[in-house]
């Protein structure tokens, strides 16, 4: 299972266990390069706590964060448990280049690529989530539309319908494939504890910012 901690990764791996898939390990990519094409880059150090929270091993292989390089170091991540696994579960839904590339590097080893999320309706998919009890909080913005104040809001109900504004103004993906916004899954159906953000600091740029987790804890549900 490719992790990034955010809304869509964490639900492939909800539903592949909702399928009687076995996810056997959490990929965590972490880049030395902030701006990476494929991985996400804010707080994937808290992504620990989820993947002790789901009782599921993480591994977190470096990466270089540059375009074609961080390829590479992908497949040599996957080609490191091959022999363990029959498949990986990504989380795209609407994003060619980061499924096509999944996809050739499972065959040229051997294994299966598996996106559960792939081709739904967004605005479907964000209703779902909410429904089914996933806690997201953003955690960067970088579209037109955006402002500080969306740093750290909850994905609910409010925020989804202010999202479809956007939306319709400024012609943003729902679901943030283009890279308009990044969360992170505080609580969900699969976790055995929740995180709370204890300490944490808002990061504007004029144009795009994060949210930046100081400090985390997994706590009683």
């Amino acid at each position: 299972m490719l992790f990034a901690g955010g809304k869509d990764s964490t639900y492939s791996a909800y539903k592949a266990l909702k399928d009687g898939l076995e996810v056997k390990y959490l990929i965590t990519m972490v880049p030395s390069n902030p701006h990476s094409w494929m991985f996400h880059t804010v707080n994937i150090d808290i992504t620990r706590y989820q993947a002790e929270a789901m009782g599921i091993k993480q591994l977190m292989p470096p990466t270089s964060g540059e375009r074609d390089m961080e390829l590479e170091d992908l497949k040599r991540a996957i080609a490191a448990i091959k022999n363990e696994v029959d498949g990986i579960v990504t989380g795209a839904i609407a994003s060619s280049y980061q499924k096509n590339r999944v996809d050739q590097i499972c065959r040229g080893i051997g294994l299966v690529s598996i996106a559960p999320l792939w081709g739904r309706d967004p605005t479907e998919l964000l209703r779902e989530m909410i429904s089914t009890g996933f806690e997201a909080i953003i955690t960067s913005v970088a579209a037109q539309g955006f402002h500080e104040g969306w740093l750290g809001r909850k994905i609910d109900e409010t925020c989804l319908e202010d999202l479809e504004g956007l939306s319709k103004r400024f012609g943003i993906n729902m679901a943030g494939e283009g890279g308009e916004y990044e969360s992170l899954v505080l609580d969900a159906p699969l976790f055995k504890s929740k995180i709370e953000v204890v300490e944490a600091e808002k990061v504007w740029r004029g144009t795009s910012g994060c949210y930046l987790i100081k400090k985390a804890r997994l706590t009683r549900k």
